[in-house]
């Protein structure tokens, strides 16, 4: 697909970025500077009226302790609406800090209190690691609404790429243990299918920018080894694995036109739409993976956060 087809206010940060095609070849400090490349591009000032702060919180089944980070405006309802927030990276790098100005403007906007989880990174640890980081921090904000001052029946997830395919995850995990209610999730152009560039290639004519099929193939690989791509890939690892999706909650998916989860994100959302689950879809013309990060100000970017915003507004009735 030729650059002409790139949104032309996505271009310039577009011949800067690192080429993150050659990750198999590279050893594993070199695959996170080469995510950290990229993460020094994306510009963000602190919010006066936000207050952001870390935590700990128990991790399940004998685990370490989560590294959270959380952001509460400053002027808060008594019960605020509560996102457990879950970073990208390809489940083999990123933290918390690089969602920072995301989650400032998301608590400073909607008057959120954020919580961003710090999430156990493959190869060291692979899946379960990373989604049990995630369901711990959901039962942290959960079992402590009221010291927290958050109001239990609107907590919603949200994460982007890898974060958007752990928020899925969760969503499934929660919805399957009955022990946590949430109200919505957020999908940022999710990473949902490890069948994607691993066993099968349903989109031959997108990634070819930014996240490639090459790059997908070795984070999905670091998260599940030889497993990756089979027949036996659990829902709580690749939530487009999931055979039933009836009983989530209701649904935002975005993602750019030009990106490789653009297919396995369209048809996650026909499923939930088939599932009864209220879904809304928007499509960015022009747009590569994590466009939005990386050029916050273009009109598509405006306009895409807007579109998760009202969602977010409509449901906790902000």
């Amino acid at each position: 697909m030729p650059k002409s087809v790139v949104n032309p206010e996505f271009l310039p940060v577009l011949e800067k970025m690192p080429s993150f095609d050659g990750l198999s070849g590279m050893s594993l400090p070199e695959v996170r500077e080469t995510f950290l490349t990229s993460v020094r591009l994306i510009e963000g000032k602190p919010l006066p009226d936000v207050e952001a702060q870390e935590e700990y919180v128990p991790g399940l089944n004998n685990a370490p302790d989560v590294r959270i980070l959380t952001y509460s405006p400053r002027k808060c309802a008594p019960k605020a609406p509560a996102m457990v927030y879950i970073h990208g990276g390809g489940l083999v790098s990123g933290h918390p800090e690089v969602d920072d100005p995301k989650c400032q403007k998301l608590a400073s906007q909607l008057g959120l209190k954020v919580f961003s989880v710090d999430y156990r990174l493959a190869p060291e640890v692979k899946y379960p690691g990373a989604i049990e980081d995630c369901y711990a921090v959901l039962k942290w904000v959960h079992e402590n609404a009221d010291k927290l001052g958050i109001d239990r029946e609107k907590v919603v997830v949200a994460g982007e790429s890898a974060g958007g395919g752990l928020s899925a995850a969760l969503s499934l995990m929660a919805r399957d243990k009955k022990e946590y209610k949430l109200a919505y999730q957020l999908l940022i152009y999710p990473m949902l299918d490890d069948r994607t560039a691993t066993t099968s290639d349903p989109a031959a004519d997108f990634g070819e920018f930014v996240w490639t099929r090459s790059a997908n193939k070795f984070a999905w690989q670091a998260y599940l080894g030889s497993d990756a791509g089979g027949a036996n890939t659990p829902a709580y690892a690749s939530a487009a694995r999931a055979k039933d999706l009836t009983g989530l909650p209701p649904t935002f998916i975005g993602v750019g036109s030009m990106d490789l989860f653009l297919c396995e994100d369209l048809d996650y959302a026909k499923r939930l739409m088939a599932a009864g689950v209220p879904t809304e879809v928007m499509v960015v013309p022009g747009a590569y993976h994590v466009f939005d990060m990386y050029v916050p100000d273009a009109e598509l970017s405006r306009r895409f956060a807007d579109a998760y915003c009202a969602g977010l507004k409509r449901v906790l009735g902000l």
